[in-house]
């Protein structure tokens, strides 16, 4: 294969970063989409309000921890496929 054929790579590192990011964007968006739910109390308390809720050291740490589990299932699915 040519050179210029040959798909770009990207560092391990950074991938895992970008992955793990992903994973917890979708972590605080499905908890923000929470919020808004009928029984969220989102629409009552405002934006802000739902924000706040959300973003706790226990939800932080939950979605690190639940980004690197992600990344080291799609590590063993992407070596196994």
């Amino acid at each position: 294969m040519d050179e210029k054929q040959k798909p770009r790579t990207i560092n391990p590192f950074l991938r895992t970063i970008i992955e793990v990011g992903f994973i917890v964007f979708l972590f605080y968006s499905n908890l923000l989409m929470g919020e808004y739910t009928n029984s969220g109390m989102g629409k009552s308390h405002g934006i802000i309000w739902a924000i706040q809720d959300i973003f706790t050291p226990t939800n932080f740490i939950i979605a690190i921890v639940s980004g690197l589990v992600g990344q080291v299932v799609f590590e063993f699915l992407r070596k196994k496929l």
